[in-house]
């Protein structure tokens, strides 16, 4: 299995402008909420608790987070967890207003990204490696704690590998 790092390098090689990686703060957020909101609607009651794909998903995620860092799982687990209360919450709104939030959020989110691809010149990591898609609200949570401060040791394992993040210009293009 591929390492915390193996994975974060991997997609920070289509992730050097800092223009991108912003971009990535605010659309892959959406993106996620969309998933979960969209996936919230069909619900099986187990009890008090509701199951849904959504639920069965963020599982799943949280397990492939975990294996790869505890700290980083956590923080993906309550985010998670946060999205799960909220998307479960839209479901129970009228068709209308689940279907307008999900795909709204899904669609925006996804132009925001490929503005962000368009100053990177360089194609979304998912379109080599479909796990991009899930490595990419990890390295999201990753680059925050970067900019926090954190994890430097990560930061700079990733760096050796991938090159700093660097302000992509057109000379920079050719």
């Amino acid at each position: 299995m591929k390492t915390l790092i193996d994975h974060l390098a991997q997609y920070a090689d289509y992730h050097r402008d800092p223009r991108n990686i912003h971009t990535h703060f605010v659309g892959v957020p959406m993106i996620m909420l969309a998933v979960v909101i969209l996936l919230s609607r069909p619900t099986w009651m187990a009890g008090e608790l509701p199951l849904s794909p959504a639920l069965f998903g963020a599982l799943a995620s949280c397990v492939f987070y975990f294996r790869l860092d505890a700290r980083f799982g956590l923080v993906m687990a309550a985010l998670l967890a946060a999205m799960l209360a909220g998307g479960q919450w839209v479901a129970m709104q009228s068709l209308a207003v689940w279907l307008a939030t999900g795909i709204g959020l899904f669609a925006v989110g996804w132009v925001i990204q490929f503005v962000g691809h368009y100053y990177e010149g360089r194609k979304p990591a998912f379109v080599d490696d479909l796990v991009g898609l899930i490595v990419g609200p990890l390295f999201v949570v990753a680059e925050w704690a970067f900019a926090l401060g954190l994890r430097k040791e990560v930061q700079a394992a990733i760096e050796q590998r991938s090159g700093p993040v660097r302000l992509r210009t057109s000379q920079a293009a050719a």
